[in-house]
């Protein structure tokens, strides 16, 4: 069975910092950051909104897709946030 992983963009409530991971497990992952379960910029920052993701098929396509995303400004970060989700609603209900 062919395991998905996921590219991410996380937010604090007041949309002012943006977080780009990846994971095989993305209601495990966002449930991580909710509960700041692990110390270091996400949790520093409040990061508590998904509001973006995306699948990939391998752990290198996601990897790359989430060194393409990081390496991005921030104006495209919150493009392609608006192209998915244009109210910026965290996702996470739905997973």
């Amino acid at each position: 069975m062919n395991e998905i992983f996921f590219v991410y963009i996380m937010t604090n409530p007041r949309k002012t910092v943006l977080y780009t991971g990846v994971t095989n497990s993305l209601p495990r992952r966002v449930y991580e950051h909710k509960e700041k379960l692990a110390p270091g910029f996400a949790s520093r920052y409040n990061v508590t909104d998904l509001v973006y993701y995306e699948t990939a098929e391998t752990a290198e396509a996601a990897i790359g897709r989430e060194k393409q995303l990081k390496a991005g400004s921030r104006r495209r970060k919150i493009e392609l946030i608006k192209s998915m989700n244009p109210t910026w609603r965290d996702l996470s209900d739905k997973l």
